[in-house]
């Protein structure tokens, strides 16, 4: 920082110097970026494909806390950077007004001295035969230069300014008023340059890290509490950058997003992770890099949550006493009943963020590829926000989006992220040398329960109607499109994405379709497959309804005996006139399965080799559509 804010400080100062130190640091957190990614994804992934002892896993389990340090190292150094960046635009805008007041001063005829006070000449009407002496005068922010008094009940800025414009008005040298101008303009200059350094000096001090070698869950608690210190002190920088458009499209964001600097790409990165990394249309690069630094905040924050929340238990059992006063037993107090609640939320929220921190650990493992979140909320529209891709869909030649159904939240997202590799491994054995990308896709409110009384379902359980699906389906249209947006940019084609949706997951697709808006979302979505498994109606009576091209709508679904597809057709209408996708005339291409229940599509069999039922998805995934099985 400055040290102290004089005029002589501010006169030399070069805010070159602290833009260099900011570029210095935004160098220092892209290295720590790659080393991180190298390690994640060359290093550890390296040992994971060759190595399998417990030797390598505790080398692993070391390069996963060298990696966080990096992850740690990056975010922080991005901070510095722009907090620097911010402290060098508000100390640029008063340098240019302290170097515009001496300009002035002195090609007015006046001399500014060392200490900041202005000199003037002599000047004026002779008074007694003398010509009115010159003087100094030293300035005074938002005050009297002369020094007259100022009344304590009145406004003492508009108070002074009067004064100081009566003096003015009656000093005998008319040279007196305008020094005291350019005086002021100086003093004001130094003391808003002095309010800036004391409002960055404690934020750039907080952002020193401790000096152990452990990145723990409370260093990145404190990520949270520096990001919320610089973005408050960088609001006038910040307004300074374009702004995201708002409700963008996926091209106009991306738009955006080519037409910053990499300095304002970084200041979003590092204020904005949570707007950046859902904003569609975007790199998967940036999304992922934004996504994983809110993941690593909310993983800390809840780790911290749910510590302190056990070690707050309540008494759990208490006894039950009879109408006449005899013991008849324990049971638990309503205190805990609430408390255990708490418990599992937290516990369920640690969980799954858990789990999408396993998938990145498992790069490497039987030829996983680097996976990027692409979406992330603990939140999201009520039961969480979980979008990941195995292999970078920007890149990719073949990219299926996968939507899941019932049930589905963020501490039971492990289960679908396994069935979105299960699709990639099988799919990239069929690519031929082409690249894949497969993407868990859960941004909408999905149903609690298919099945009455079913964990809490109720009677009449959510499922029954469409309002979750209506509610996610554009949603689920944006991401697309952006996907698309996005491959375009990378590729300069559009790829192959195939869309999938499991159960209910398949009427949000349908509903997706029905999401077109003039002028905003443009004609059928953004897929040249769709597949339907397990298909409760798609709110469509045949696949032409969905904008898919002919011979490109393919189903699946067991039979009855098997998979009694919850609350299928005509029971509730998710199918219109009671068609589901597998019903001859709907029009789909009805793939050969051999899943055994609900949730039995993905399987992979005792000897390693993947179910019909997922041999089918994966030659779809890559367009062998000649392979495909059909019933």
């Amino acid at each position: 920082m400055i040290q102290g804010v004089d005029y002589a400080t501010l006169k030399a100062l070069k805010v070159s110097e602290f833009e260099d130190a900011a570029d210095g640091y935004l160098a220092a957190s892209s290295m720590a970026s790659q080393v991180k990614d190298r390690i994640e994804n060359e290093i550890s992934a390296g040992m994971r494909r060759n190595l399998d002892s417990e030797a390598s896993d505790a080398a692993a389990r070391e390069l996963k806390e060298l990696a966080t340090n990096f992850h740690y190292t990056q975010i922080e150094c991005g901070l510095i950077s722009t907090a620097l960046n911010a402290l060098a635009a508000d100390l640029t805008v008063h340098k240019k007004a302290l170097d515009a007041a001496v300009a002035d001063a002195e090609a007015a005829g006046f001399t500014v001295l060392a200490n900041g006070a202005v000199q003037y000449p002599a000047g004026g009407d002779k008074v007694d035969g003398k010509v009115p002496e010159g003087g100094t005068v030293t300035g005074s922010a938002k005050g009297a230069a002369t020094g007259a008094p100022i009344d304590p009940a009145g406004d003492a800025n508009d108070l002074a300014s009067a004064l100081e414009r009566q003096a003015a008005n009656i000093h005998p040298n008319p040279n007196f008023g305008r020094a005291v101008e350019f005086a002021n303009r100086i003093a004001q200059a130094v003391s808003d340059a002095t309010d800036a350094d004391a409002k960055w000096a404690p934020k750039l001090r907080a952002l020193k890290a401790d000096d152990d070698l452990k990145v723990s869950k409370d260093d990145w608690a404190d990520v949270t509490t520096d990001t919320g210190g610089v973005r408050s002190a960088a609001q006038d920088y910040v307004k300074s950058i374009t702004p995201p458009p708002k409700d963008g499209t996926a091209a106009q964001n991306a738009e955006w997003w080519k037409g910053l600097s990499p300095e304002e790409q970084a200041t979003h990165l590092s204020l904005n992770s949570a707007a950046v990394g859902a904003m569609d249309g975007l790199p998967a690069t940036v999304r992922d890099e934004a996504n994983r630094a809110v993941l690593r905040d909310e993983q800390s924050s809840a780790a911290i949550a749910l510590q302190k929340h056990l070690a707050g238990e309540p008494k759990r059992l208490e006894m039950k006493y009879t109408l006449r006063g005899d013991p008849i037993g324990e049971r638990e107090t309503d205190e805990w009943k609430k408390w255990n609640e708490e418990r599992k939320r937290l516990q369920g929220r640690v969980d799954g963020m858990g789990a999408i921190q396993s998938r990145f650990d498992a790069t490497g493992k039987d030829g996983l590829p680097e996976a990027y979140l692409l979406g992330f909320d603990p939140e999201g529209m009520g039961k969480g926000k979980v979008i990941l891709a195995n292999g970078n869909p920007d890149t990719a030649d073949h990219t299926a989006v996968y939507v899941p159904g019932t049930g589905t939240n963020l501490p039971t997202i492990e289960g679908d992220l396994n069935r979105s590799e299960e699709l990639w491994r099988q799919s990239n054995k069929m690519a031929a040398g082409a690249t894949v990308s497969t993407i868990t896709w859960f941004d909408y409110d999905a149903p609690l329960s298919a099945m009455p009384y079913t964990d809490g379902g109720g009677l009449l359980p959510e499922a029954m109607y469409d309002d979750q699906a209506a509610e996610g389906g554009p949603n689920l249209r944006a991401f697309l499109d952006g996907n698309r947006e996005a491959h375009l940019a990378a590729s300069g084609d559009k790829g192959h994405t195939t869309l999938m949706g499991h159960s209910y997951g398949t009427t949000l697709i349908g509903d997706a379709v029905k999401s077109y808006s003039p002028g905003f979302f443009d004609g059928p979505l953004k897929a040249d497959d769709i597949i339907a498994v397990g298909s409760p109606g798609m709110q469509a009576d045949h696949a032409a309804d969905l904008g898919v091209e002919r011979g490109h709508m393919w189903a699946m679904a067991a039979p009855a005996s098997k998979d009694q597809v919850p609350l299928a057709g005509s029971l509730v209408g998710l199918g219109d006139h009671g068609v589901v996708p597998t019903d001859p005339e709907f029009g789909a291409n009805i793939m050969k399965t051999d899943a055994e229940d609900h949730s039995d599509y993905w399987r992979v069999n005792e000897d390693n080799t993947p179910s019909t039922s997922l041999k089918n998805q994966a030659r779809i995934i890559v367009g062998d559509y000649g392979k495909v099985s059909l019933e």
